[in-house]
C-alpha cells in the first residue's frame, strides 16, 4: 500500500476531479490523504479520507467582492497568483512539509507551487494534474489567454505568432515568479530553467492531462511524460447526492428545461445573471432550472421556472434541453458527457479557452458576461435549440466521452509511477 497525498487549491472544479481519482486509488488499496483549504474539511472527512489543512484559506467562498476580483477577465489571474498563491507561499510550504514526510507520492494541481518545493526538498516523486488544455501554452494549439483575449482572433496565423504570444506571457509573468525563486535559493534547491507559472511547472515524473481527447490532442511541445486520461467525474452522485423531491417533480412535469448555472465559484458573485436568465426563458417560452447556490431565490419566478441551491450535474444535465454556464472545466465536462448544447459565458482563467474549444467542437455558443442580457441570451439559445447540428454534434461527443475511463487511466499511470519508483529505490 502506498501513501499518496492529493493537494489542491481553488474551487470544487479543482477538487472534484481529484476526488474521483482518490476514490479509485483507495479501492485499489492505497492510503490517500487530502491537503487543501479548511473549507473543504467536511466534504473530505465525509468521504472517509484523512484531511489536512493547507493555507491559504478559501475566503472567496463567502466573500462575493473577493470572488469578483479573482474572476476579473483581465486582472483575475494576476490577482490570484500575487494575492493568494504567492502571498501564502511560505505558509503553504510549511503546512505541506508537516503532512508529506512519509508520503510515497504527491499529486498536485495548478497553483500549489509549494508542493514541488516540498517534493524536491524531501526527494519524493510528484505528479502534476492538469485539468484543462489552457495549462499547456502550446504554439501548435494556442489557448485563449485571459489577459490578452483579443489575441484569440489570431489563432490561425501560425506557430511564429503563437510563439510570440507565449514569449509575451513569460515577460508579463516574470516578476510574479520571484518569490518562488527566492524560496528555492533559501532551500538550497536548483534554479529553475523557465517560468514556474508557464513552462517550468511540470513534473519530470508524470503529467496527468485530465480531459478528453475530444477537447484537446497531445502536442509536440507538451511534456513528453504527459498522459491524456479523459475527464474524471465526481459530483457526489455516487455517494448518495440526489435531486430534491421538488426538483424531481418539476422535471417530471414537463419538457426538458434550460439549466442556468454559474458553477461553484462565479455563483458567489452572480450580478444580474439570474434575473436576465429568467427573462430569457420567458422570451423563449421555455421551462428553466436556476442553480443559485447560497444566493436568495429571485422573486419573479413562474410555474415554469424553479430555483434550487444545488443539483448534481450528472443527474440534472441529462434532463435539460440546454445548459447556460460559466465555462469552468468541471461544468464543461459534465455538459459534454450529458450530450446537450451549451451557451457559455466565460469569466476568467481557463474559462475563455474552454468556451472557445467547445464552440470549435460544434456543441456550444459563447456570450461575454458584459453582454449577457435576456434578449441576447434568448437569441443565442434559440440558435442552439433550433439548429439541430448542435444537438447532433453534442450527441457525438457524448458517445466518445462516455467510452473513456479517465479515472482508470489516471490511476494506472499513478500506479506505474509508484512501481517504477519502488524498483529504482
Amino acid at each position: 500500500m502506498s501513501r499518496i497525498i492529493f493537494t489542491t487549491i481553488g474551487s470544487f472544479g479543482d477538487l472534484h476531479p481529484k476526488i474521483a481519482i482518490a476514490l479509485e486509488l483507495r479501492k485499489r488499496g492505497h492510503d490517500v490523504i487530502f491537503a487543501t483549504h479548511k473549507e473543504y474539511q467536511g466534504k473530505i472527512a465525509a468521504l472517509g479520507f484523512d484531511f489536512h489543512r493547507i493555507r491559504p484559506d478559501n475566503t472567496a467562498l463567502s466573500d462575493p467582492q473577493e470572488m469578483a476580483r479573482m474572476m476579473d477577465l483581465k486582472t483575475g489571474t494576476e490577482y490570484v497568483i500575487k494575492n493568494w498563491v504567492l502571498a501564502s507561499l511560505r505558509e503553504t510550504y510549511t503546512d505541506l512539509m508537516e503532512i508529506v514526510k512519509d508520503a510515497d507520492l504527491i499529486v498536485t494541481g495548478e497553483g500549489v507551487v509549494a508542493a514541488r518545493l516540498v517534493a524536491e526538498k524531501l526527494e519524493i516523486p510528484w505528479a502534476f494534474a492538469v485539468l484543462q488544455p489552457a495549462s499547456f501554452l502550446s504554439i501548435y494549439d494556442p489557448s485563449v489567454i485571459p489577459i490578452f483575449p483579443f489575441l484569440a482572433k489570431l489563432r490561425g496565423f501560425g506557430s511564429i505568432l503563437n510563439r510570440g504570444i507565449i514569449k509575451l506571457s513569460k515577460v508579463v509573468a516574470q516578476s510574479w515568479a520571484e518569490p518562488i525563486h527566492q524560496l528555492r535559493r533559501e532551500l538550497g534547491l536548483s534554479a529553475l530553467v523557465g517560468n514556474p507559472f508557464i513552462d517550468d511547472k511540470y513534473s519530470p515524473y508524470l503529467v496527468l492531462a485530465m480531459f478528453s481527447s475530444t477537447f484537446a490532442k497531445s502536442q509536440p511541445d507538451w511534456p513528453a511524460n504527459t498522459v491524456i486520461t479523459g475527464f474524471t467525474f465526481y459530483d457526489g452522485s455516487g455517494d448518495g447526492a440526489e435531486l430534491t423531491p421538488e426538483l424531481q417533480q418539476f422535471l417530471d412535469a414537463g419538457e426538458p428545461p434550460i439549466v442556468f448555472t454559474l458553477g461553484s465559484a462565479v455563483v458567489m458573485s452572480p450580478g444580474s445573471f439570474y434575473e436576465e436568465s429568467i427573462q430569457a426563458a420567458k422570451l423563449l417560452n421555455r421551462r428553466a432550472v436556476l442553480l443559485i447556490g447560497k444566493n436568495t431565490a429571485p422573486k419573479n419566478l413562474s410555474e415554469s421556472i424553479i430555483a434550487v441551491s444545488y443539483a448534481p450535474y450528472s443527474q440534472i444535465f441529462p434532463r435539460a434541453c440546454a445548459v447556460v454556464h460559466q465555462g469552468g472545466i468541471g461544468t464543461t465536462a459534465q455538459a459534454l458527457r450529458a450530450g446537450i448544447p451549451t451557451l457559455v459565458m466565460p469569466y476568467s482563467h481557463d474559462q475563455p479557452d474552454n468556451a472557445a474549444r467547445v464552440e470549435r467542437l460544434g456543441t456550444s455558443c459563447t456570450i461575454s458576461p458584459r453582454h449577457y442580457s435576456a434578449v441576447r441570451a434568448a437569441k443565442k439559445l434559440r440558435q442552439l435549440l433550433e439548429n439541430l447540428k448542435y444537438t447532433a454534434r453534442a450527441a457525438e461527443i457524448k458517445s466518445i466521452i462516455q467510452s473513456e475511463n479517465g479515472v482508470a487511466v489516471a490511476c494506472d499511470a499513478i500506479e506505474t509511477l509508484l512501481q517504477a519508483n519502488s524498483i529504482s529505490a
